[in-house]
């Protein structure tokens, strides 16, 4: 009997995205995280801004960033 339980998965998403809202419900803009890279698309943009995962992290664990660990 053939082992049927190893040809189904899951689709896993390729990357997470989220829209980005300010305190009157308006959109800011949007959010996507790959496993590698950021990318940021300002509101009315049609392009996204990206930054590599590596370059992120060093940046917003830099002590000049002004960035800082919370309790989550």
């Amino acid at each position: 009997m053939p082992n049927t339980y190893k040809k189904n998965k899951f689709n896993e998403p390729k990357f997470i995205e989220t829209t980005i809202l300010d305190s009157n419900g308006a959109v800011v803009g949007a959010i996507r995280v790959k496993p590698s890279t950021i990318l940021w698309r300002p509101k009315g943009e049609h392009q996204y801004f990206s930054i590599g995962l590596d370059i992120f992290t060093d940046w917003i664990t830099h002590s000049q960033t002004g960035s800082h660990r919370i309790r989550g």
